[in-house]
C-alpha cells in the first residue's frame, strides 16, 4: 500500500482529493498546514507528499520544501499552486520537488502525474539496485575512481598495456578511434606516467581552430607578421618546452601546416610566423583523429611521410558498441563522480536501467554515456535511478523496427543538445535510403513517441510536443498511427 500525504490549508481541497484518491491501494493523509505536515512526515513515513504553496500565515510550501529537505532528502514531494510564478517554479525544481502543478486541475492528468510519482517511490522502495560488486569486491577501486579512463574489458586491458609501454618511451603517438571514445584521456595517462609529468601538458584542437589561425597558435608569430598581429605571440610548442603536446584531430590539419609539424618532428625545430630564428623543440607529440589517414592519403590530404612519421607508435580506442562489458563500471564512475552531499552521497542506479544501457548502441560513444547520466543524474527523483528516468530514446531502440531517432549530448556537465548529430544521421539515413523523406519520418516518429512518452494521454502527448490537440490528431490521422499504438 502507498502512503499519500496532502498539506494544503483549504478543505475543499483536501475533500476533492479524498474523493479522488480514495483507494485500498493508497493509505491518505492529510495536513491542513506546512507546520502539521511536517510533524505528521517523520511518523507517516509517506511515499508521497502534495504540498500547496501559498498556506494561511503559517509556512509556505516552498519553506515546508525546504524543512523536508533537512531531514528526509529522497522524500517525493509535488508542489502545487494557483499563483504559479517561473521564480517559484524553478525554486521548487532545484530544492528537488518531483513536480509543480498548476490549480484547477485537470483531474486524468493529475491522476497521471500522482500515479507516476507513487510508482516512481515504490521502485526505489522495493526496485532491485544493480550490484556493483563482483566476488565479494567492488567493480571500482579507489584508485579507479581517481582515474578519468576507466574499463576492465579485453579491448581496454590491450590499450591500458600499451600506455604502459609508451609511456617511458619519448617517442610519438598516434592515437585513433572514433569521437568521444577518450582518445585526450589516453594522451594524457602517457603524459602522466613519462618522465615528463611535472611539466606542461598542452592539448591542442586542430579542427576548432580557423586555418589561418593555426599556425600561429602553434609556433607563434612575430609582432608585424600579420594584420593584427600587434606583439609577439609564444605558440603551444614553445610554451610547453619539456612537457607534451597534444594535437587533437590532426586529420583536420591543412597540408601547409602538415609540412610544418614534419619538420618539428624531423628536426626538432621551429620558426614562429614571421621570424627567421630557430627554436628548438623539445616537447613529446602525441596526435589523435577520428579519420582515416590512410584513405585521406590516397585522396591527397594528407601527407604519407607524416602519418608514418606520427604512427611510430600507436593506439585505438574502442568504440563502446565493442567494449559493453564496461557501461556498468562507467556508470558507477560517472554516479560516483557527481555525488553530492557532505559526505559525498552518489546515486545507484535499477538494474534494468543498466540493462538498457547495456542495448543501446552509442553512436557518441563515451562522451554520450556521460552526458546521459548527467542528465538522469540531474533529473532523477531520490536516491535511485530508475529505468523511467532514462531517455525515452534509450529504452525504445531495442524494440523500434525503423531509424531510431537518437539526439544525444555532448560533452560537458550542463548536457547541451547536439541536433547537429541528430540531423546529420538522419541524412546518412536519407542517403541510404532514396524513398527515406527526412521531415515526415522525423514527424511521425515524434509523434508515436509522444504519446508512448503520455501513455496515449493526447493532451500530454500534444502539450509535450508543443502543439494544440487538434493538430496532433491530424498528425495521428495523417500517419495512420491508430492502427500501430491502438489509439481510439
Amino acid at each position: 500500500m502507498s502512503k499519500l500525504l496532502l498539506i494544503d490549508d483549504e478543505a475543499d481541497v483536501r475533500y476533492s482529493f479524498q474523493r479522488i484518491f480514495d483507494s485500498p491501494e493508497i493509505e491518505f493523509t492529510t495536513a491542513s498546514s506546512g507546520e502539521e505536515g511536517l510533524r505528521i512526515i517523520p511518523k507517516l513515513k509517506p511515499d508521497l507528499v502534495i504540498l500547496d504553496n501559498r498556506m494561511g500565515a503559517g509556512l509556505t510550501g516552498l519553506d515546508t520544501l525546504r524543512r523536508i529537505r533537512q531531514f528526509d532528502p529522497k522524500l517525493l514531494v509535488i508542489l502545487m499552486t494557483a499563483y504559479g510564478t517561473t521564480q517559484t517554479t524553478i525554486e521548487a525544481m532545484k530544492l528537488g520537488a518531483y513536480d509543480y502543478l498548476i490549480k484547477p486541475f485537470d483531474v486524468p492528468q493529475l491522476k497521471e502525474v500522482i500515479g507516476n510519482a507513487l510508482k516512481a517511490a515504490q521502485e526505489m522502495r522495493q526496485g532491485t539496485r544493480y550490484n556493483f560488486e563482483q566476488n565479494g569486491r567492488p567493480l571500482l577501486q579507489p584508485e579507479d575512481m581517481e582515474s578519468k579512463i576507466v574499463g576492465q574489458s579485453e579491448p581496454m586491458r590491450q590499450v591500458f598495456k600499451l600506455i604502459g609501454q609508451f609511456a617511458g618511451t619519448d617517442t610519438t603517438v598516434l592515437i585513433t578511434g572514433d569521437s568521444g571514445t577518450g582518445k585526450e584521456l589516453v594522451a594524457r595517462e602517457i603524459w602522466k606516467h613519462s618522465g615528463r609529468h611535472e611539466r606542461l601538458f598542452v592539448g591542442v584542437n586542430c579542427a576548432a581552430i580557423p586555418e589561418q589561425l593555426l599556425e600561429s597558435e602553434l609556433f607563434g608569430h612575430e609582432r608585424g607578421a600579420f594584420t593584427g598581429a600587434v606583439n609577439q605571440r609564444v605558440g603551444k610548442f614553445e610554451q610547453c618546452s619539456g612537457g607534451v603536446i597534444f594535437l587533437d584531430e590532426i586529420g583536420d590539419m591543412t597540408p601547409a601546416t602538415q609540412t610544418k609539424i614534419l619538420r618539428v618532428l624531423q628536426e626538432r625545430k621551429f620558426e614562429r610566423v614571421g621570424g627567421n630564428a630557430s627554436i628548438e623543440a623539445d616537447v613529446r607529440v602525441i596526435a589523435a583523429t577520428n579519420k582515416d589517414l590512410k584513405r585521406a592519403i590516397r585522396e591527397g590530404q594528407f601527407r604519407e611521410d607524416l602519418y608514418y612519421r606520427l604512427h611510430g607508435v600507436g593506439i585505438h580506442m574502442p568504440p563502446l558498441q565493442d567494449r559493453k562489458g564496461d557501461i556498468p563500471l562507467l556508470v558507477k564512475y560517472f554516479l560516483h563522480k557527481w555525488a553530492a552531499g557532505t559526505p559525498p552521497q552518489p546515486k545507484s542506479i535499477a538494474s534494468n536501467a543498466v540493462r538498457e544501457l547495456e542495448k543501446y548502441h552509442w553512436p557518441g560513444n563515451v562522451r554520450e554515456l556521460q552526458s546521459v547520466l548527467w542528465r538522469v543524474h540531474v533529473v532523477s527523483q531520490g536516491d535511485v535511478v530508475l529505468l523511467k528516468d532514462l531517455p525515452p530514446e534509450i529504452i525504445g531502440e531495442a524494440s523500434a523496427s525503423g531509424p531510431v531517432l537518437s539526439v544525444h549530448t555532448t560533452a560537458g556537465e550542463g548536457g547541451v543538445s547536439d541536433i547537429g548529430v541528430l540531423a546529420r544521421q538522419l541524412f546518412q539515413w536519407a542517403r541510404r535510403d532514396p524513398k527515406l523523406k527526412v521531415i515526415p519520418t522525423v514527424e511521425r516518429e515524434l509523434v508515436i513517441q509522444a504519446l508512448k512518452e503520455a501513455d496515449g494521454n493526447q493532451v500530454h502527448a500534444a502539450k509535450l510536443l508543443g502543439i494544440t490537440r487538434a493538430t496532433l490528431r491530424k498528425r495521428i490521422e495523417k500517419f495512420h498511427i491508430e492502427r500501430e499504438l491502438n489509439i481510439k
